[in-house]
């Protein structure tokens, strides 16, 4: 359908592509995947013709429409109904019910068709060039980033939509989540490189990791290999006798690739510190009220929070979730109400506005120390490495980072300071999919309490065990406070309560949770703890095999080094009989060698599979049981 052959890409200080093909075929849905930087919004330029290769060619069928969202906006109709229906296809341009239904997907209502698409908020009209795109109808979607600036229900509607689309399309997201639910193949941008195959991120990183460990073996292995070749053809080339075996040596020698060392991909890697609390609180909000303008979009909320509890902030944009985070951090002062925090609390604050209280004159170094207890270089320069601001790196001001690198310098600030509380909105939107996975377990890791804004279904699934809850139009249960709590986890509550539009968008009613239905938590616990059983007893032999054949290794490559360092001995007393007796010897264990090497990989790959099929397996029960192994 579409080739890459032979591209390379080169800007001046930095190489993405070099010579890499690929194809994508029909019906193919694609996750594209690589760290930021390494050139995937690049390759969707390169595809829809708004870049050039600098060597190589991107061969495009005849008649072949391809769908790439401008980053520029350009918005030249009345009304927004009418901005739509201007991308609908020529032969389609009565279907003004697919532009109805793609806006009111994307977080639109009735009363927004009518307006003037120049009133709305720049994330609103990111979201018309969106639907714009979406009713085009194109043969191929270039989706980059198409999460970034949509809530929850919007992109749960654009995961359905996906599923559903019948031509191809390439996505770009750091929400692996998404990724994994709507596409059939990966393509990872790795070293300079493209790699795809079918399956989902974690298949493709499971596979790029293995083939790595197996490189980086063979690699020591045949430097081993020259090294004793090596050494041998030093001591014995002046030996006359011996001149055929040495020019044998030198021609092995010739033959052994020369492997270079993986050059070293650093990911996030940190740990927020923890600052414990006596006592069970660390604050408690009382009737909290907020508002702009005459309308109150938070009304006599209430709620305490626990010193280790995990709270998530879920809602559509603008219904204030982001303000009650900014309340909560002393950034915004209610009308209403009070919180009282604990006197021993300390907080870590990460907003979508504070990343401009950075200083734009400090260095990434210099920034990190304002915060540290007790300044040093060192611990500063540490932090900075942790992430990603190596070296030289953490020299650069502030005033010349972009977006995603300001939002990893207040992560480092918040990594640097001991917490007791984490107040955290949308901390994911300018990281990578690796970046995010490390923030996951970071947050899962830390001991403290947790107040988070995200749209990210996989972190709303794997860290809170409440949730605060803007949805139904401004009425909570009571139908007098608002927001309201939901007391059990995300997958929970989209079982009892679900979102109001999609109830509305459904013919399904919703589904209630009773005891004649739902398996109860102590069951669900039960079937947890057999799968872990089931997997042990599978995983556990294959680890003691693992590690016997290493072993096993380790013997045979320890008695080659003495049996060489004898060769030399014997052959320095011209010992005719040790030299073919040892000679023997050190060629029956390279020979053992090569068996249970390939023993090895061959148990490591089967190791590796079934720690993949039994991950799997127990994947639905540890979004609803919160206990661990």
């Amino acid at each position: 359908m579409i080739q890459l052959v032979g591209v390379s890409k080169l800007y001046p200080h930095q190489v993405l592509f070099e010579n890499i093909d690929l194809s994508i075929q029909t019906g193919e849905k694609i996750g594209l995947t690589g760290r930021n930087g390494h050139g995937k919004s690049t390759l969707l330029r390169l595809i829809c013709g708004q870049e050039t290769p600098d060597s190589g060619k991107v061969v495009i069928p005849k008649d072949y429409r391809i769908g790439f969202m401008e980053q520029k906006i350009s918005l030249n109709h009345p009304t927004l109904l009418e901005e739509c229906i201007s991308a609908l296809p020529e032969l389609r341009r009565n279907d003004i019910w697919l532009a109805e239904k793609t806006l009111f997907g994307l977080g639109f209502g009735k009363d927004d068709l009518a307006r003037s698409p120049l009133t709305f908020s720049g994330g609103f009209q990111v979201r018309i060039n969106l639907a714009k795109l979406l009713i085009s109808s194109p043969d191929l979607l270039l989706l980059d980033e198409p999460t970034n600036f949509l809530d929850i229900i919007s992109i749960r509607w654009l995961r359905k939509f996906l599923e559903e689309w019948k031509g191809e399309f390439i996505l770009i997201t750091h929400d692996r989540g998404f990724m994994d639910t709507v596409i059939n193949h990966t393509v990872a941008i790795h070293r300079r490189n493209v790699r795809k195959m079918k399956g989902d991120t974690s298949k493709m990183y499971l596979q790029i990791a293995k083939d790595e460990e197996i490189y980086e073996k063979t690699r020591m292995n045949d430097e081993k290999e020259r090294k004793r070749v090596e050494e041998f053809i030093t001591h014995f080339r002046a030996k006359a006798r011996l001149a055929g075996m040495v020019q044998s040596r030198i021609k092995t020698l010739q033959k052994l690739e020369k492997r270079d060392h993986l050059a070293e991909i650093k990911d996030l890697d940190f740990a927020f510190q923890h600052h414990p609390i006596s006592g069970k609180w660390v604050f408690e909000a009382k009737n909290l009220t907020f508002g702009y303008g005459s309308d109150n979009i938070i009304r006599e909320f209430s709620f305490p929070l626990e010193k280790n509890e995990k709270i998530a902030i879920i809602g559509k944009n603008g219904k204030g979730k982001s303000t009650l985070i900014r309340i909560l951090s002393g950034e915004l002062t209610p009308r209403d109400g009070e919180i009282t925090m604990h006197p021993q609390a300390t907080v870590g604050y990460f907003g979508q506005t504070n990343r401009d209280t950075l200083t734009p004159h400090l260095t990434v170094e210099e920034e990190i120390n304002t915060v540290l207890a007790i300044p040093s270089r060192e611990r500063a320069r540490s932090i900075a490495g942790s992430m990603l601001f190596e070296g030289e790196m953490s020299q650069k001001k502030v005033e010349v980072l972009s977006g995603g690198e300001r939002a990893r310098v207040m992560l480092a600030k918040i990594i640097a300071t001991p917490c007791s509380l984490l107040l955290l909105d949308e901390p994911t939107n300018h990281l990578d999919m690796q970046s995010a996975d490390a923030l996951l377990e970071a947050l899962d890791q830390f001991d403290g309490a947790l107040v988070m804004v995200t749209h990210n279904e996989m972190f709303l699934r794997s860290i809170p065990t409440k949730l605060i809850v803007f949805d139904d139009n401004g009425t909570g249960p009571d139908g007098k406070s608002f927001p309201y709590i939901f007391h059990g986890t995300y997958d929970e509550f989209l079982e009892q309560l679900g979102w109001s539009d999609e109830r509305v968008n459904s013919m399904e009613p919703v589904r209630k949770i009773s005891a004649e239905t739902v398996i109860n938590k102590k069951d669900l616990r039960k079937i947890r703890a057999d799968i872990i059983e089931e997997k042990n007893r599978t995983l556990n032999p294959l680890k003691k095999q693992m590690d016997s054949l290493e072993a096993e290794i380790v013997s045979h490559e320890n008695l080659i080094d003495r049996n060489n360092h004898a060769l030399i001995e014997a052959a320095s007393k011209s010992d005719t009989e040790a030299l073919r007796t040892l000679g023997a010897s050190i060629s029956e264990s390279k020979s053992k060698l090569d068996s249970l090497y390939n023993d090895l990989e061959a148990v490591t790959v089967e190791y590796e599979t079934q720690t993949e099929y039994y991950r799997e397996k127990i994947l639905p029960y540890d979004s609803t049981v919160s206990t661990g192994e």
